[in-house]
């Protein structure tokens, strides 16, 4: 791809303009992005009192598995590169899991083994 430039070499306005159109829909994504990871985080924390509360384990690796499963399929079908979505879903789940912990610590006190 070649760049135009004006005379003066500066970058074509056209092109400038294209640019700042592109990245304000990419700024609009990533609000989009933070504000569903909030809302997903909100459900998670509510699921991680709903699991200290019964002392269930702050790790599911079953549904880690099938979550896991799941996103790559629905990244493939995106035309996403599934491993990067699984590398995103693994890291999302390691922080639900330490939130997760974070709250059995404090409803019971200890610190709970992950997938116990």
């Amino acid at each position: 791809m070649t760049t135009r430039h004006t005379a003066n070499g500066e970058v074509d306005p056209a092109v400038r303009a294209e640019l700042a159109r592109l990245r304000d829909s990419i700024d609009n994504i990533d609000a989009a992005v933070v504000h569903m990871l909030a809302e997903r985080f909100k459900c998670t924390q509510q699921v991680g009192h709903l699991k200290a509360a019964h002392q269930l384990p702050p790790a599911d690796p079953a549904r880690e598995a099938t979550q896991i499963a799941r996103l790559r399929r629905l990244a493939e079908s995106a035309k996403l590169d599934p491993a990067f979505a699984e590398k995103l879903l693994n890291f999302i789940v390691a922080e639900v899991i330490r939130h997760h912990e974070r709250i059995a610590e404090d409803v019971t006190g200890s610190t709970p083994v992950p997938g116990e």
